[in-house]
């Protein structure tokens, strides 16, 4: 079964570029992009412990005689087959359609409810953390505008979630032949803990020979270290969800990369299943 990625289109310049990431992403993957342009200003998506309503601001709304050929055009454009659209079939009221939650990714600009003038670096809103939280896909967020990625950079901390990132890492380098970096910035771990953890997850023969470089930086700030991440890189890293509240914690951390690095991000939540 060939796997798939849902992009909700926005027919702007801005949902150009979000669009022409989820095309890259697509192409380089060898994934088929499913493109919803929606009716309504609201959806729900299903998940297995959580019902996640997205409000989406009124651009998503704008110009929809046109906005399916314009999504064909940049996905064509990108040298891939024609795309398939997404029609809702389910609706739990006549304004509100179901959106299933059985794709193998998602690409989300950081916020799919606030108006794109408020969108900023350093800001991603609440609906698009709730899903990373209960997805058990990863979600593509992509940077402003269309860069295409070169490698891959993982962030590699030592926790569950990192390590999932890990494996995810190491699966997107083997599908797409792009090169693998691994940053880690220890605290309270020595490289050998690391290394420990990368041998019990079964990772270690998949790390020796897929990742290109393993950089352990310790002598200065993190924020600092986060220079050492290529410009042109996905950066794939992981989240995890407080168990007490609704929202999804990044964690100091992920609060940190989200805020200066300019990267299309791939995030990897706690209730994400491989699929790839």
């Amino acid at each position: 079964m060939e796997m798939q990625m849902l992009h909700i289109f926005r027919n702007t310049p801005l949902g150009r570029e979000m669009l022409l990431q989820s095309a890259y992403f697509c192409k380089q993957l060898e994934i088929l992009p499913l493109i919803y342009i929606p009716d309504y200003v609201k959806f729900l998506m299903y998940f297995e412990n959580d019902v996640v309503q997205v409000d989406l601001d009124a651009s998503y709304l704008k110009a929809p005689d046109s906005a399916k050929a314009h999504a064909s055009e940049i996905i064509q454009g990108m040298g891939l087959p024609q795309p398939r659209f997404f029609t809702p079939k389910h609706f739990t009221a006549s304004t509100l359609p179901d959106l299933p939650v059985d794709f193998d990714f998602m690409c989300c600009p950081r916020s799919i409810s606030d108006l794109s003038s408020k969108i900023g670096l350093g800001y991603i809103g609440p609906r698009v953390r709730r899903i990373v939280k209960s997805a058990r896909f990863p979600v593509l967020i992509p940077s402003a505008v269309y860069k295409p990625w070169t490698s891959i950079a993982v962030l590699f901390g030592g926790s569950s979630n990192a390590v999932k990132a890990l494996r995810l890492g190491i699966r997107l380098s083997r599908r797409c032949g792009l090169p693998l970096d691994v940053f880690s910035h220890p605290e309270n771990r020595s490289q050998k803990d690391y290394e420990n953890i990368i041998q019990e997850a079964g990772l270690k023969d998949d790390f020796d020979n897929y990742v290109r470089t393993w950089r352990i930086s310790e002598s200065r700030p993190f924020q600092e270290n986060l220079y050492e991440i290529p410009h042109d890189a996905l950066l794939v890293l992981g989240a995890y969800g407080h168990g007490l509240i609704k929202e999804l914690l990044f964690g100091s951390t992920m609060e940190i990369v989200q805020t200066v690095t300019p990267n299309s991000m791939l995030i990897v939540g706690p209730n994400y299943r491989a699929v790839i």
